[in-house]
Order: structure tokens, then C-alpha cells, then sequence
């Protein structure tokens, strides 16, 4: 039976797990529906030309997981960001972990979307927000169908989270291949600000598919700031949906860090709806062998004065592909728009490919709107500058990548994420290049 068969079939034993009563129940019929007709999507899709689902969707997936597994602390200390004092979301296997998490109800919400789901407490949020701005393609249908558990993160009006937030999926690989589907809300209302740190794992080589689908709504004023740590197993494979609706005034930043997997899809939209906006978009993806990165992004500006910055830089090894569409609309109402989008790329192998494709889609005539692409390799010269100082070609090799990749290092705001994230890129790079980490 194939994936797509099978998940519709499954559909009838998954509402058997859930309250059919509750009223979520007719969105989730609804995008089974949806997902019934639109299937997985395909190279003959634009926006899929250069990534291909076919591979790894042949796996006999388990769609329910059949057991709890636990996990103690010890064993995976070292994906959490320990030295750090965060609140957690914590799942095993697509379950809650209890045990690994931390949570809080006192002045903010950090919990679970299956309570969030299913208590009349959270029933004004859930009716205001749950898919209101994910899109109804199929990818994001199908998590709509199976929505039950995730992350619900829910900031009151003048609220400071008074620590990061740290939402983490564990796959134990107990079942042969797996699919995962979390479905996360997060809704920072106005004056508000969050910081949220994501990272999906996999323990073991055992194929895992995860389609995580993400709806962060920022209300007037709030500032969301957002890190995504995507390095996981070469079997291992993400596809990431990501909607941003943003209020006048809001700040929104989105950190893609992608060091490892399969196949990692990231599908970033951002919609703006108000006046005095900033979305800001940046990435670092650093990749070697056959691992493959494709990040689709979309800023949608609909009002004036507004602004929005994109700045993905890439490394590839082997025969590693990356892909960057980046899109641009600027309705015709957005005028004194300021949108800046660029994406750079060193190419490490002759094997190694990028496929880069800016769309801007002007429709006011008073914008600053502009997009850059490069593809090369290290500098010559300066690796040949720094030899001749004494620093061996290995090193020298990885301070030029250090560098070109550093300016988006700079924009993280947690100094302890920053340290992590130095030290991810210095074991990428295979040296100790220096720095106090």
C-alpha cells in the first residue's frame, strides 16, 4: 500500500483516539479531504523542481507509535541547551515526555496542543488562531488531519517570557521507519516577546519522516524571536511549515540553522498585515555527502512602511544540494516598502550543486526592493594569504567559512545558543577554530 492510501485509511482509527465531538474535529476532516486530493507534492510543481519527496516517502512509515518509550536525561543532555535556564517542551517518539519537560501556566502558557485541543480553557485561542494561516496545501493538510499533539506556547498581552522556550522531538527509532506529524500554535499577543529554540532528533539510523506544521501569530508590538537547529541523522528527514502573521509594529526574526539530514524542506511564510512591520529571515546551512536543503521562503508585504530582510548563506561539500527560492510580494497598497533578500553560496566539491532562485513581485511603484545571488568558491587569495601567516590549510579553510557564514551568527540574541551553534559549525567544519566556546 502506498503512503498516501495509507494515511487516508489510517484517518478513521486516528479520530477514534480523539474527541470527534470537539471542534477541531471538522478541520481535520476537512484537510483529510484536501490531502486526499492533493497527495504529496511532486517535481512537476514549481515550487518543488528541485526536490524530490519520492525517495524517502517509500518507506512503510508507523504512523501511531505503539508504545511509550522514555528516555532519561543523561542520554540526551547534550541536545538540550543545558547551560542555559529555559522552559521545555519535550517529545518522545511524538508523545509528551513529562519527565525531560518543563512547563509553566503562571502569567504565560507553555503546555501541550492536545490540552489545548481538547479543555474549554483554551477554546477562545484555539477558535481565534488553530489553521488560520497555515495553508491548505497537501504537506500541511495532511498534519492538519493528524493534528493532536505539539507545542501550544500562548503570551498574554505585556507579557515577557521570562526565559526561552525550548521545544524538542525525539525520535527513538524502536519502530523500523516512522512519521511524526507535531502541529505547534504560538501566539504572542501585543507588547509581548519570546524567544523559542526548535530541534527535531533522531537517536538511531532507522528512517524517520517528520511534517512538523508551525502557526506563530504576532500581534501589534510583540517581538518573536525564533531558532531553528536542524542537524540531525543522514536518515532523517524534515519537512517544515512555518506561518508567520504579523500585526503592525511586530518584529519577527526566524533562524534556520541546517547542518544535517536527508532531506530538509523548509517552507517559511511570512504574511503582513499592518503598518511598521519587520520580518527578518536568516539561515546557515552547512552540508556534505548526499544531504539535501531546500528552503522556500515567502514575505507577503500588504501595507506600507514596512520592512523585510533575508539573508541565507550556504556551504556544500560532496555531493550535497541546497535549493533557495525566496519570494517577494509587495501588494500595490505596500508603498515605502524596504525588502532585502540575499543568498550566497561556496560550493566546497565540483559535485556539490545549488539551485537559487530570487522572485520579487513589485506591484507599488515607491519600494527599496532588491535580491542578490552568488555561487563560487573560497578566495584564493585569502586562503593563500592566510597560509603564507602560518595557519595550515585545514584551518585556514574553515576561519574563510567561519566568516562568511559569521554575519548571520551575529544576529542570534542568546549568547548561550550562539556558543552551541559555534561550536555545530566547528565540528562541521572538522577544526577547532579558535574561538572561546
Amino acid at each position: 500500500m502506498e503512503l498516501k492510501e495509507k494515511l487516508v485509511s489510517s484517518f478513521l482509527a486516528f479520530e477514534n483516539t480523539v474527541d470527534v465531538d470537539a471542534p477541531v474535529h471538522d478541520i481535520r476532516s476537512q484537510a483529510i479531504k484536501v490531502f486526499e486530493e492533493k497527495g504529496f507534492p511532486t517535481k512537476k510543481e514549481e515550487a518543488w523542481k528541485y526536490t524530490s519527496l519520492n525517495a524517502i516517502l517509500k518507506h512503510d512509515y508507523s504512523i501511531f507509535p505503539k508504545e511509550e518509550n522514555a528516555l532519561e536525561f543523561k542520554d540526551v543532555k547534550k541536545y538540550f541547551l543545558h547551560d542555559l535556564d529555559t522552559y521545555k517542551i519535550v517529545f518522545i517518539d511524538g508523545k509528551y515526555s513529562s519527565h525531560l519537560s518543563e512547563t509553566t501556566h503562571d502569567k504565560i502558557d507553555v503546555c501541550l496542543m492536545s490540552s489545548a485541543l481538547s479543555h474549554d480553557k483554551y477554546k477562545p485561542v484555539i477558535d481565534n488562531y488553530f489553521n488560520k494561516v497555515a495553508q491548505k496545501d497537501g504537506l500541511t493538510s495532511l498534519n492538519t488531519a493528524f493534528s493532536k499533539e505539539g507545542a501550544y506556547i500562548y503570551i498574554p498581552k505585556n507579557k515577557l517570557a521570562d526565559k526561552p522556550i525550548q521545544i524538542i522531538h525525539f525520535s527513538t527509532g524502536k519502530e523500523s521507519s516512522q512519521l511524526l506529524q507535531p502541529r505547534n500554535l504560538i501566539v504572542v499577543e501585543e507588547n509581548s516577546h519570546v524567544q523559542i529554540i526548535e530541534r527535531h532528533q533522531s537517536l538511531t539510523p532507522n528512517p524517520v519522516l517528520t511534517n512538523s506544521v508551525t502557526e506563530i501569530f504576532a500581534d501589534k508590538r510583540a517581538i518573536v524571536d525564533y531558532y531553528k537547529i536542524q542537524n540531525d541523522n543522514e536518515t532523517a528527514s524534515l519537512i517544515d511549515n512555518t506561518y508567520i502573521q504579523q500585526q503592525a509594529q511586530s518584529i519577527a526574526s526566524v533562524h534556520t540553522f541546517a547542518f544535517g539530514g536527508n532531506i530538509t524542506r523548509n517552507n517559511l511564510n511570512f504574511y503582513q498585515q499592518g503598518q511598521g512591520i519587520d520580518s527578518i529571515l536568516n539561515g546557515v546551512t552547512i552540508l556534505e555527502g548526499k544531504q539535501h536543503v531546500d528552503h522556500n521562503t515567502l514575505v507577503h508585504h500588504t501595507e506600507p512602511n514596512c520592512e523585510s530582510h533575508q539573508d541565507y548563506k550556504g556551504i556544500f561539500d560532496e555531493k550535497a544540494t541546497g535549493v533557495f527560492n525566496g519570494k517577494i510580494i509587495v501588494n500595490k497598497e505596500a508603498q515605502k516598502t524596504n525588502a532585502f533578500q540575499s543568498n550566497n553560496n561556496v560550493l566546497l566539491s565540483d559535485k556539490a550543486t545549488i539551485n537559487s532562485k530570487p522572485q520579487l513581485e513589485i506591484f507599488a511603484d515607491d519600494v527599496k526592493c532588491s535580491h542578490g545571488c552568488t555561487i563560487g568558491q573560497l578566495d584564493e587569495q585569502a586562503l593563500f594569504y592566510m597560509r603564507s601567516r602560518g595557519i595550515g590549510e585545514k584551518e585556514a579553510r574553515a576561519l574563510l567559512m567561519y566568516a562568511f557564514a559569521n554575519n548571520v551568527l551575529e544576529s542570534v540574541k542568546i549568547p548561550q545558543l550562539k556558543q552551541r551553534i559555534n561550536k555545530l559549525i566547528a565540528n562541521k567544519l572538522g577544526v577547532n577554530i579558535g574561538f572561546d566556546l
